[in-house]
């Protein structure tokens, strides 16, 4: 995610090389590549050490010091909880709580919904359109693909966890053969983007979307842009999370249950049967509507005149930077 913005941003129509002009200043900082190789067998010291070097670097910037960094954003590849570490002892690095940090825009894969300055964005999928007729061309193909079952879940249990929720959905898709398909990602079976879970996909009405190891998963995106219906079980899995990328009515692109009614014995394939085919079908619908705002478009320069992901993401930080320009609003 932080090389696929870097790039565009290179590109980008709006960028500007006169400072005094800017609206924003944009960080070229890869702090998720930072942390990542050093979050298993490593010291907390070695986590913090480049976000601490570009945060002195930063603050030493005119344009910074001008504004506290309030107009300033950043990419971070990674769930924002992976930069929230408070005890040298804990997970991940504490980049967001350092001196410098506290005012900048973070465009993350999964925010903390109550840090205004976290802004989660699309996961990056396997598919990077190169022109608005590949964009256009495949949501034809996922309008008319023929649907074998009637939902899917592609996922590994946790054997570790005591009631793992998991396991429940596989128990129950196990349990209507023929109207559900599972695929096991067991171990690293499903971390190349195997064509088993596109597949899956494709030929199901509906893909349950449990929260993953943090709160979101990137299956969301993956089922989303294969046409297929998300059913959730969290609301801060989608609904508190993508607001710039997903319709503002839930009901309209997706389905809820509740995990407690799950666990408590609400069928799953009972609900959604209860949806007619033509309910199924204005749902899809919607779905394949923000197909382009899901993707990363493969050419530097964007597509010719849909905006993909990274135009949600840039226009909607600034936007939000300018608005608080305009009425003289600064976080302190």
């Amino acid at each position: 995610m932080e090389i696929i913005y870097h790039n565009r941003i290179l590109n980008y129509k709006c960028r500007t090389m006169e400072p005094d002009s800017a609206t924003a200043f944009y960080i070229p900082f890869y702090a998720g590549l930072a942390v990542g190789k050093y979050l298993f067998k490593y010291r907390w010291k070695d986590r913090d050490r480049y976000c601490e070097m570009i945060l002195k670097w930063l603050q030493e910037q005119p344009h910074w010091n001008s504004s506290g960094g309030w107009d300033h954003f950043i990419t971070m590849g990674r769930i924002t909880w992976d930069f929230r570490r408070t005890k040298d002892e804990d997970w991940g690095s504490k980049c967001i709580y350092l001196p410098g940090m506290r005012n900048i825009t973070r465009l993350l894969i999964e925010r903390n919904p109550w840090d205004y300055f976290d802004v989660a964005v699309a996961y990056p999928t396997g598919f990077h359109p190169r022109s608005d007729s590949d964009v256009l061309e495949w949501q034809d193909f996922v309008r008319n693909h023929n649907r074998k079952t009637l939902f899917c879940f592609a996922g590994a249990p946790r054997d570790t966890i005591k009631n793992d929720f998991r396991s429940l959905l596989l128990r129950q898709c196990m349990n209507v053969s023929g109207l559900c398909r599972a695929v096991d990602c067991a171990g690293t079976r499903c971390s190349n983007g195997t064509s088993l879970v596109l597949e899956a996909f494709l030929d199901s009405e509906f893909c349950l979307q449990p929260r993953g190891d943090s709160f979101t998963r990137r299956s969301i995106f993956d089922c989303m842009v294969a046409g297929s219906i998300p059913v959730f079980f969290w609301h801060r899995t989608a609904y508190l999370q993508y607001q710039w990328f997903l319709p503002s009515d839930p009901k309209s692109y997706s389905v809820f249950i509740h995990r407690n009614e799950v666990k408590n014995g609400t069928s799953i394939k009972s609900v959604l049967e209860s949806y007619s085919k033509e309910e199924v079908k204005k749902i899809r619908e919607k779905v394949i509507e923000y197909i382009p705002k899901l993707v990363y478009a493969k050419p530097k320069e964007g597509l010719e005149s849909i905006k993909d992901a990274f135009d949600v993401a840039i226009e909607g930080a600034l936007k939000r930077i300018k608005e608080q320009k305009q009425f003289g609003h600064k976080w302190k």
